[in-house]
């Protein structure tokens, strides 16, 4: 008999054995691919860190403050001089406030130019419009609320001669000297019933505003709506203790 006759022995790679083990610390199989349980245990792990090391994002200073008996000071610390950054270069940006009318002249500078620099809004208006007079509206709200924002009216026919009154308001949004976005009229942006909720969300696609903005409505909204789950909750407390406060006077006097 040949003592050194090789037998072929089958293995299943996927196994988790010790002779496994050491077929693969030899390089003779490969390595055993990653369970997906392990792989999904993992995910959720790290989401999980991800959202504790983020759960201080988007609050403010007022916020940060009442924080201050629930978190470690110095990662409290970090995050109330990461606001005050954001809130100093907001402050920096601040250069307008109001819609600021222009000619076509002044277009390429006002503009094109100034895109560069930062985002710019363009109304191409029509006074007669009523869709116009309403974005018209809408655009001095923003204009004031996101003053770092540049929000400029055109007459349309100054703009474009012979420009159709059909389509009017023509809303544009210039960044790096580029249009980025156009609307021909109100129809995508809701119409007749548009309102300033409708062109924040506009900017919080394009970048122009940060979709955690503390300005945005909807983040107001979020805001108001849990001070008013918190005033009920207070409220029903108030009113279950004095119904306990009632029961025990009525357990006194029986």
């Amino acid at each position: 008999m040949n003592n050194n006759m090789k037998v072929q022995v089958e293995v299943d790679p996927t196994e988790d054995t010790e002779w496994n083990d050491i077929l693969r610390s030899h390089g003779i199989i490969p390595e055993r691919p990653p369970s997906p349980t392990e792989e999904l245990e993992q995910a959720l792990e790290e989401a999980v860190r991800r959202q504790h090391e983020n759960r201080l994002d988007g609050k403010d200073l007022d916020e940060l403050d009442e924080l201050e008996d629930e978190e470690d000071e110095e990662f409290l610390q970090f995050y109330k001089n990461k606001r005050m950054q954001e809130i100093k270069k907001l402050s920096e940006k601040k250069k307008f406030g109001y819609v600021l009318p222009i000619s076509k002249n002044e277009y390429e500078d006002e503009v094109t130019k100034y895109s560069k620099e930062g985002y710019v809004l363009v109304h191409m208006s029509l006074q007669s419009n009523l869709q116009s007079r309403l974005l018209a509206s809408i655009l001095s709200t923003i204009a004031s609320k996101f003053p770092e924002l540049k929000v400029c009216d055109i007459p349309a026919q100054r703009c474009i001669e012979n420009y159709p009154e059909a389509n009017c308001p023509t809303l544009i949004i210039y960044h790096n000297t580029n249009v980025i976005k156009q609307y021909i009229t109100l129809t995508q942006l809701g119409g007749n019933a548009a309102t300033v909720k409708d062109i924040e969300k506009l900017l919080v696609e394009v970048n122009a505003v940060d979709v955690n903005d503390k300005r945005l409505t909807i983040n107001q909204m979020d805001d108001d709506l849990a001070e008013e789950r918190k005033t009920r909750f207070i409220k029903k407390s108030v009113r279950g203790r004095s119904n306990d406060s009632g029961d025990e006077s009525d357990d006194f006097y029986d």
